[in-house]
């Protein structure tokens, strides 16, 4: 018979084990990439067709050698999905065979193009629960939960092409809190990285919608980059999350710390070519910001 101890310990495994499989069974379906630089990314897969090529206005873009614009379509179907060719150059290979003709998909199937292999994982397959843990490891600041530079960049980059092919606006918000070296030296660095956590709860809960990327840049800058959204609506949106920070109460260790912040407001237009060139122009606007008095937003004007 098993003492109480044991019995407590395989209720928890239970629950675990139970908690485990409903955090799954919400996640859809999704490609698994295997190799090669984006290795363990993750694709979900929602909507009745999902295209996959090098144009980045499939819904999985994969800019590299041997991949055609648009190279291989998923279709949603009764119990999962199907993989059909799209007419590419070299072919789609699923289990290392080329495919002829629309096929559906099973567990741990394997489809590549070009260079790239993409494993398949079904709807509520709680193997992606691991790799979900990985890729957010992966691509997160960890003390502010934020996502990290390397992801922005690449995500900004993405953007931008898009913004090409498709017209679609698309701004992008920096900002640098005022003053942060002096907070640090006049209250500790613990009070430094406590301002650095609660500003990014603060703006995750004012505003950042599900589209937007909200990255940790590095130190005390931060980034916000808004697809499907012009620089009207960005400057209100950065204007907004000003003042949030200007009024919360930043309370340390009995203290009330100053927090303000300098925001520069830019978006893709012409002479934008590169997430590069989006970055500059923002980053100017946050220098005009410092230099008009620091607590502001300025947006982005061509001399």
């Amino acid at each position: 018979m098993a003492n109480d101890d044991s019995t407590v310990v395989l209720t928890d495994i239970k629950a675990a084990l139970a908690a485990a499989e409903n955090e799954a069974a919400e996640k859809p379906a999704a490609l698994l990439v295997v190799g090669g630089d984006l290795n363990g990314t993750i694709f979900d897969l929602t909507g009745e067709e999902v295209t996959v090529g090098r144009n980045p206005d499939n819904n999985i873009p994969l800019e590299f050698n041997g991949i055609s614009r648009y190279h291989f379509k998923l279709k949603a179907i009764e119990g999962g999905h199907s993989v059909v060719d799209a007419g590419s150059r070299n072919g789609t290979f699923l289990n290392n065979k080329k495919i002829e003709a629309e096929t559906p998909l099973n567990k741990g199937d394997m489809v590549k193009l070009g260079n790239i292999a993409l494993k398949y994982l079904p709807k509520g397959d709680p193997e992606r629960l691991t790799y979900d843990k990985l890729q957010k490891e992966a691509n997160t600041d960890s003390h502010t939960g934020c996502y990290n530079k390397g992801y922005f960049n690449n995500a900004l980059d993405l953007e931008v092409k898009k913004s090409k092919i498709t017209g679609n606006p698309l701004s992008l918000i920096v900002f640098d809190l005022d003053h942060f070296k002096k907070l640090n030296d006049n209250y500790g660095h613990d009070a430094g990285d406590y301002v650095l956590k609660d500003v990014a709860a603060q703006i995750r809960a004012g505003g950042v919608r599900d589209q937007d990327i909200f990255a940790r840049y590095g130190g005390e800058e931060f980034v916000i980059l808004l697809p499907k959204t012009n620089l009207k609506q960005s400057f209100e949106i950065a204007e907004r999350l000003r003042k949030l920070i200007e009024n919360h109460e930043f309370n340390y260790e009995g203290n009330r710390l100053p927090v303000t912040m300098s925001v520069g407001v830019a978006d893709y237009r012409q002479g934008v070519t590169t997430g590069t060139d989006l970055f500059k122009r923002a980053d100017e606007a946050v220098y005009k910001s410092k230099q008009g008095g620091r607590n502001q937003v300025n947006f982005y004007r061509a001399s």
